[in-house]
Formats: C-alpha cells, sequence, structure tokens
C-alpha cells in the first residue's frame, strides 16, 4: 500500500490587494478635491453624450455609427448640460432643473434628438443621494414625468418607441440608485456614531473603575497602616516606660510589636500585590480577612492594653466577601479609633448580630477624657471641631458601596458609638441608587 502524496499548498494571492493599496492616493486625493472628480464627471459625460450622438439606434441591424451627424445647437446643449454637472454637489436642485430644462429643449426640437437626457439621471440621482425620501419621491416622480412625456408628445419617434421607454427606465434606476446610496450611507454614519458612542463609554466605564478601585485600595492601606501602628505605637511606649524596672514586661510588649507588624507587613502586601501587572510575580494567594478571624483581631488589642467584649449571633451566616471584609474592617476601624482617642482606661464592645436580611456591626466604647477629640459622623470632632482623620469616612464609603447604612456619634452620657447595617446580599456590581 503507498500513501498518497502531501497536498501541495496553494500560493496566497495578494495582487489584487496590493492594486487596491496602490489605489488609496488617488482616492484620498478625489475625496479631498470633490470639485475635480465632479469636472471629470461632467467631461466623462460629454464624451459618452457626444459619441451616442453620432450612432443610428434604428439601424438595419443595430445601431451604426456615421449616418448621422449631430447640430450645433444638440452640441451647445450637451455642452450646458455636462458643465453644469460640476456644481452638482454644491447646487443638486439647480443642476436637476438645468439639465432638465436643457434635455426637454433637446427632445422638443431634435430630430433624432441628442442623448442630453443622460446628465439630467447623472444630476437626478446626485439629488437623491443628497435628499430625503419624500424629496426623492417627489423629485423623481416629476422629472421622470417631465422628460418621458416629453419625448412622448413632442418627439419625432412614436410614443411607444425603446428610446422613449429607455428615459422612463434610466431615470426610474437614477432615483431609486441615489436613495439606495443614502440609505447605506446613513447607516454607515449610524454605526460609526455608535460605534464611537460605545468606545466613549468604555472609557469612561474603565476611568471609573479605575478610580474605584483606586480609591478601594487607599481604604485597605489606611485601615491596615491605622490599625497595626497604632497597635505597634502603644506597645512600643509600653517597652520604653518598663525597660528599666520590668524588663521581661518590655520584652513581651516588643514581642507583640514585632506580631504586630509582622501582620501589618502581610496584609500590605496582600494588598499591593493587587497592583501587580500581568508579567509580575504572583501575589500571595492569602484569602482577604473577615469575621471569621475576628477573634485574633480583638485579641490583639486586649495584648494592647484594651479590655473588648464580643457578642455575635452570626455564626450561621455567610456573608459575600465583600460584606465580610467590611465588617471586619469597620471593627479594626472603629477599636483603632477607642485605643487612639478614649483613653487609657476605656473598655470597648463588639457586637455582631444578624437581623433579617441584614447584619448590623456595633462597636460601644465608654471612654473620653476631658481634653481628648472624638471623631463625628461626619469625619469632623464631636463638639463640631475639624479633625484631619479618614477613618470613618472610609468606613461610611465601604458600607454605602455595599448599600448599607452607616451611624457614628458620641453615646449619651459618655463614649462614642459607631453602628453598620450591611446587608446579607452584596449589592451587585453596577447597580444604581434609584
Amino acid at each position: 500500500m503507498t500513501c498518497a502524496p502531501d497536498p501541495v499548498p496553494l500560493p496566497v494571492v495578494t495582487a489584487p490587494l496590493t492594486g487596491f493599496s496602490r489605489l488609496a492616493p488617488p482616492r484620498s486625493w478625489l475625496r479631498a478635491h470633490p470639485t475635480a472628480f465632479d469636472a471629470g464627471l461632467a467631461a466623462a459625460v460629454l464624451v459618452c453624450m457626444v459619441v451616442a450622438s453620432f450612432a443610428d439606434p434604428h439601424g438595419p441591424h443595430g445601431p451604426t455609427f456615421g449616418t448621422r451627424t449631430p447640430e450645433l445647437r444638440s452640441l451647445l446643449l450637451m455642452v450646458a448640460a455636462a458643465g453644469a454637472l460640476v456644481f452638482r454637489r454644491s447646487r443638486p436642485m439647480s443642476v436637476l432643473a438645468v439639465t432638465g430644462a436643457v434635455s426637454v429643449a433637446e427632445l422638443v426640437a431634435g430630430d433624432p434628438p441628442a442623448p442630453v437626457a443622460m446628465s439630467a439621471v447623472i444630476a437626478l440621482y446626485t439629488v437623491a443621494s443628497r435628499t430625503d425620501r419624500p424629496t426623492t419621491w417627489r423629485v423623481g416622480l416629476l422629472t421622470m414625468t417631465v422628460l418621458t412625456g416629453s419625448a412622448m408628445l413632442f418627439g419625432s419617434a412614436p410614443w411607444y418607441s425603446q428610446e422613449n421607454l429607455g428615459i422612463f427606465a434610466w431615470t426610474g434606476m437614477a432615483a431609486a440608485a441615489g436613495d439606495a446610496v443614502r440609505s447605506r450611507r446613513a447607516f454607515v454614519d449610524a454605526i460609526r456614531e455608535r460605534a464611537e458612542r460605545a468606545e466613549r463609554t468604555r472609557d469612561e466605564e474603565a476611568r471609573r473603575r479605575v478610580a474605584e478601585e483606586r480609591l478601594r485600595i487607599a481604604r485597605d492601606l489606611h485601615d491596615v497602616v491605622a490599625h497595626h501602628i497604632a497597635l505597634v505605637n502603644v506597645q512600643a511606649g509600653v517597652a520604653a516606660h518598663v525597660m528599666d524596672k520590668r524588663p521581661d514586661q518590655a520584652k513581651e510588649a516588643l514581642s507583640h510589636v514585632r506580631e504586630a507588624s509582622r501582620s501589618a507587613l502581610n496584609e500590605l502586601r496582600v494588598t499591593v500585590g493587587l497592583l501587580r501587572q500581568s508579567g509580575d510575580p504572583e501575589a500571595p494567594t492569602e484569602p482577604a480577612p473577615g469575621l471569621a478571624v475576628l477573634d485574633p483581631l480583638l485579641d490583639g488589642f486586649r495584648r494592647a492594653g484594651l479590655p473588648v467584649e464580643l457578642a455575635r449571633t452570626d455564626q450561621d451566616t455567610e456573608l459575600p466577601a465583600a460584606v465580610d471584609l467590611a465588617a471586619y474592617r469597620i471593627v479594626q476601624e472603629a477599636l483603632t479609633n477607642v485605643r487612639k482617642h478614649a483613653g487609657a482606661a476605656a473598655k470597648a464592645e463588639v457586637s455582631v448580630v444578624r437581623v433579617g436580611r441584614t447584619v448590623e456591626v456595633t462597636v460601644l466604647d465608654d471612654g473620653c477624657p476631658a481634653g481628648s477629640v472624638r471623631l463625628g459622623p461626619d469625619g469632623a470632632g464631636a463638639d463640631g471641631t475639624p479633625a484631619g482623620g479618614h477613618g470613618l469616612i472610609g468606613m461610611r464609603e465601604r458600607v454605602t458601596a455595599l448599600g448599607g447604612t452607616l451611624t457614628a456619634g458620641p453615646r449619651y452620657g459618655g463614649g462614642f458609638r459607631v453602628q453598620a447595617i450591611l446587608p446579607v446580599k452584596a449589592r451587585a456590581e453596577g447597580d444604581e441608587d434609584v
């Protein structure tokens, strides 16, 4: 048994594409100089009319050349009709009127008439391609009626002759072709406009997503840095205070500093990993923190000297990743503010409660010593003085982005209260408030 030889691949023909590429410069020049194109078209139409005027369509064996000669009047009318076509773009209606009048004059006076109606056909096509459809119908029917009626009523040939039917057919085809070109041009312009609008929409959507991602990363960086640096600052202060008299306690404080700094570095590495490009090394795959690791977070604050009590009724609730992360960050930021602003003797209470289709995260504290400044719900001081923190602003942005609500303010009798109501089901991306 013999194997058939492999088929020989056919060569790729590129000559037509090369030919089209060679025509690109002339076409661009003609688009930039439409009057020159119209002048060339007028010259070509004039040549066709003059050549056709020497032909006798009623020869014994079909059209014959040299059996008749056009009169001077016919030549002048052909030159006038062709000359009017130079202005067919700027004054289409006027050119149609001139060529139509010249054609009628030749149809009435010529014996046999020269094909001057060819110029009226070109002018009618131009009008149809540059106006709307109702105008095309009205002008086309009028031109067809006038030219065909003049040929049938005043021409030397019988009304049913082939030349009269040809005028009727050519004027109708000119109007139809012009209307088709106009419709095609409008269709292409509409597609181009929709493509440009879609491109603008994509660019705006990309810019919006970049801004949202930048804001989200900024919030994450603020939460991580503010929380861990506050713990490091407190533990470092404790270590410096007891270094000489109680070195064991100072050593324990420094170990807390090391643990907090290591945790800060890990979370920063995860957050900054989002900024890597496709060709960069892979970012860490550790999951984002959530309420599942709330106890270790509270233990860190307890070790830093802040008594924290926890009450939870959400153990059987599965939260979306965005809601879970937001709840964790709210507790983290609120306790960080308590540690920084509420004083050394302050205590805090954290509650996470499932209420219907929402989860309520509340952080309370009982401390606000004299002379300290607490942040109010608008990001200013509780007493109305401006403050430079971004913690509450970031928390409010997180909650609002998920479709929840955040309230924060002083408690009656002292202390501060932060409460976030988060939906169990996060708002779908792209939803808008109505």
